[in-house]
């Protein structure tokens, strides 16, 4: 199907190309030798400066009369609310239009895919799965959400291995057709789209049934949430609790140790040596923006930058910083992000950053999402202070950078943990030295 889906396709034009995900399907059109075109508001990400290197063009002309004529249109789903007007002739050309999801699933099909799912861990997990395949001389194709430490979210295989990173979200995995699902566990996220954690688990659940009967599932069938998606399997389950991980991880966390664990699993379903993978595993340094060391700051304080925005990942990646650094003053500024979410979650935002010495709430990323004055960066620290001594907001980046530069000590770890832009704050005080 893959190979029926690109014999037509000559031109592609992608409409918000600049995400960390989309970007590397234009990556995989262009080594697949299609021209690659796109429609952005914004040049800067670093993804796009690879994309021209490597031969694609870019225009910041949203006026939709001038959309260039393309075999096919790829498009951010985010566009949908940002600049809807573009999609829209787009679409009234009659010419065929995918998200990025339905992208995804045209080149997931007709391929050995691993569909790595979960609602936390999975880019880690499909990084380590990457990087023990590649290692392994597997010579897999691979789409992750995020970079690899070479600064790339694509890696062009030759054979028909496709690993790619399943996100929940709306339901996007569900294009996909795995061969092997890798479910890393299931928690209450993006209840703004399924309101309920039980609606969550309906859509592992339809994922689960579309692995076919010769493939696998890997997963903690033990697991209380993971379990009742698995009613409906006809695939095998693979505990991946049962793998044994022999040698010490670059990437700190009971957390990660689970992701090895999973990574294992999926490995040796794929032919690699136990004692090859895990060699293999030994050499992962991790992903952008999760448990990224950034540098230090004038006064020699340690600063990191984290993904982690559910309690969940906060918790996990504190202790796995707690693990690491036993005796340090750990200082976590955090954005929430999404007005929903946050509002979702306070009671467990509230109790989840009892293994930081010190908490900064910065304002809300709303991201898609318009103002909720129910919920601000004030009401979650209030929440906060109920279960930790030691919580302060700021209105701004600037004055969060004056009060660090002001405070820091050698014996500092500065965590800037957040789905949004608050990893600026890290940069920022790096920049100062």
């Amino acid at each position: 199907m893959k190979e029926e889906f690109l014999k037509n396709i000559h031109h592609v034009h992608f409409i918000g190309p600049g995400g960390v995900g989309i970007s590397a399907v234009a990556r995989f059109f262009i080594k697949e030798g299609k021209k690659v075109t796109g429609t952005e508001d914004n040049l800067s990400p670093e993804t796009l400066d690879d994309l021209r290197r490597e031969g694609a063009v870019f225009s910041l002309d949203l006026n939709p009369k001038v959309l260039p004529i393309a075999d096919c249109y790829i498009y951010s789903i985010a566009w949908l609310s940002k600049h809807s007007e573009v999609l829209e002739e787009a679409k009234r050309r009659g010419i065929p239009c995918y998200s990025y999801p339905e992208s995804l699933g045209m080149i997931s099909r007709g391929m050995r895919t691993i569909a790595v799912s979960g609602t936390h861990g999975k880019t880690t997990t499909t990084a380590m799965i990457a990087g023990v395949l590649v290692g392994a001389h597997k010579d897999p194709t691979v789409i992750v959400g995020s970079l690899l430490k070479s600064g790339a979210n694509f890696i062009a295989g030759k054979s028909d291995i496709f690993v790619v990173e399943a996100c929940e979200y709306k339901r996007s995995f569900l294009n996909l057709s795995p061969e092997i699902l890798v479910i890393t566990n299931i928690d209450n996220d993006h209840l703004d789209y399924y309101g309920t954690i039980e609606g969550v688990q309906k859509a592992f659940a339809e994922l689960v049934e579309k692995v076919p009967e010769t493939g696998a599932i890997v997963c903690d069938p033990s697991d209380p949430l993971v379990a009742p998606v698995l009613s409906n399997a006809i695939a095998q389950i693979v505990d991946y609790t049962k793998e044994r991980v022999t040698v010490p991880l670059q990437v700190a966390g009971e957390h990660n140790i689970k992701n090895a664990r999973a990574t294992l699993a999926a490995a040796r379903i794929l032919g690699v040596d136990h004692t090859e993978a895990t060699r293999l595993l030994a050499l992962f340094e991790g992903t952008w923006r999760r448990m990224e060391y950034k540098g230090k700051t004038s006064e020699g304080a340690l600063v990191y930058d984290d993904y982690a925005h559910h309690p969940t990942e906060i918790k996990a990646t504190l202790q796995g910083f707690r693990s690491k650094y036993p005796n340090a003053n750990i200082r976590v500024i955090f954005q929430p992000h999404l007005y929903s979410r946050t509002k979702l979650l306070l009671k467990d935002f509230s109790v989840s950053f009892w293994m930081a010495n010190d908490v900064i709430i910065a304002p809300i990323y709303a991201a898609r999402e318009k103002p909720d004055d129910k919920i601000s960066a004030q009401i979650i620290s209030d929440e906060i202070t109920k279960h930790h001594p030691k919580v302060r907001t700021f209105g701004n980046f600037d004055e969060i950078v004056k009060y660090l530069q002001d405070t820091a000590t050698p014996n500092d770890v500065i965590i800037t943990m957040g789905a949004g832009d608050i990893y600026k704050v890290g940069e920022a005080l790096i920049a100062a030295k």
